[in-house]
């Protein structure tokens, strides 16, 4: 699945480190996501969509 994961945190001047903080995940899952290896669960998309305080349609990209 697509998504903007790198964008955003690049806007925010986060590292993966400081976003899986905020999250609740290890960094690993926050680079598999980023990166397309690894969906997350619904509540962690939510969590990263609240993380940047946007929805979690403008994270996570469908049909893609």
């Amino acid at each position: 699945m697509k998504n903007t994961i790198r964008v955003l945190r690049a806007e925010r001047r986060w590292s993966q480190a400081e976003l899986a903080e905020r999250v609740g995940v290890s960094r690993n899952s926050i680079n598999s996501i980023e990166n397309g290896r690894y969906d997350p669960s619904l509540s962690l998309a939510y969590a990263i969509a609240d993380a940047f305080e946007t929805g979690v349609e403008d994270v996570f990209l469908r049909g893609q």
